[in-house]
């Protein structure tokens, strides 16, 4: 596997918390605003303001496949959120079709990159009147968002921070046959799966996984925790380092995991094989070749890989850097290979704060 050099090294110990006064969830001012995407899908941006007014821009924050956006708001005394309005942006969070407080739907990546992110970029800069936006994207609101930014339908979006995944998808040997091999029969049986059966029994089927995992994941007592491993990677945790959650974190994931559809996996696969993000349904302004012809946008992107991810390997970030930077030789494009980190612990991790988020921050900044 090819890896790069990180321009972050681990860093020393230090405190929990830093000195000075802070930001915490108790001074969040809170909005949820209804969000009509291009094909009628309703959707919510979340409006996040702190105790002072914003003196920067926006900054758009997009989750994941089979969460929320409350992502973004873990129960760490620090979080991404927090930091970002120290900092003086003004944040907005986007729960886009995969969010799993919105109604579940068959949803394909082409009809989030065409519906949902610009519908969402547009709304934003018409409410705050700014020129153009920042976002922070991850793993599956990376690879919609991404498909979006090259197919030239967000051209006010000048920054774009990507977590984990982008146009490549590169995942671990036993992932890749899970997802060729296990999916297709799943996709016969169920429109989705869940780690929320977990606790949440859907019939027979969710009975017999979640005993599959309850017998092959003995790494926690959290069940939610090892359903997540088996539906999203390979490892024991998949998406995080135990030691860099906290116990309220771990029990927090509980709530926050639920459906997927299998379009989605089936989207996956698909792109897996072809060795980057691939259309699957019929969306005239998407172009055949994505990851593959020149991107269609003048944002600059940095991608942040964490080094031990099991979900997506670093490889996935490392070959859509050399595809941008290829193609834009002069656009600045950055990349980062996290040290003791992996998929979701970049975004709430027990030490996010002092090492994974102050790398998202300075990326804002330039």
């Amino acid at each position: 596997m090819t890896t790069a050099p990180s321009r972050h090294p681990a860093p020393p110990p230090a405190p929990d918390l830093p000195p000075g006064p802070r930001v915490s969830r108790a001074d969040h001012r809170t909005q949820v605003v209804p969000l009509t995407a291009g094909d009628g899908t309703r959707l919510t941006l979340v409006h996040v303001r702190g105790p002072a007014e914003p003196w920067r821009g926006p900054v758009l924050l997009v989750h994941g496949a089979g969460v929320r956006a409350e992502l973004f708001r873990p129960p760490t005394p620090r979080t991404l959120v927090d930091l970002l309005l120290e900092d003086g942006w003004d944040v907005w969070l986007l729960n886009w079709r995969a969010s799993i407080d919105l109604d579940p739907v068959p949803w394909t990546l082409c009809d989030a990159a065409v519906h949902d992110h610009p519908a969402a970029v547009e709304h934003v800069l018409a409410a705050t009147g700014a020129a153009g936006l920042k976002a922070f994207v991850h793993c599956q609101g990376s690879t919609s968002f991404t498909m979006a930014a090259v197919a030239g339908l967000l051209p006010r979006v000048d920054t774009v921070v990507t977590n984990a995944v982008s146009l490549h998808p590169v995942v671990p040997r036993f992932s890749a046959f899970k997802i060729r091999r296990l999916a297709p029969l799943l996709e016969h049986l169920t429109p989705h799966l869940s780690p929320a059966w977990a606790y949440r029994s859907a019939g027979n089927l969710s009975k017999v996984v979640r005993r599959v995992v309850d017998l092959t994941h003995p790494e926690c007592d959290n069940l939610v925790c090892r359903m997540v491993s088996f539906t999203y990677g390979s490892g024991h945790p998949a998406l995080w380092s135990h030691r860099n959650l906290d116990r309220a974190t771990h029990d927090w994931i509980t709530g926050e995991f639920a459906e997927v559809p299998m379009t989605f996996f089936a989207q996956m696969r698909a792109s897996i094989d072809a060795g980057h993000l691939v259309g699957v349904r019929e969306h005239p302004e998407l172009p055949a070749d994505l990851g593959v012809g020149v991107p269609r946008t003048t944002a600059r992107f940095s991608f942040l890989a964490g080094a031990d991810n099991r979900c997506f390997l670093p490889e996935s970030q490392v070959r859509s850097h050399a595809f941008f930077t290829r193609h834009q030789p002069d656009a600045g494009h950055t990349l980062h290979v996290l040290p003791g980190y992996g998929h979701l612990d970049v975004v709430f991790g027990r030490h996010a704060w002092r090492d994974t988020h102050p790398v998202v921050l300075e990326e804002l900044h330039r």
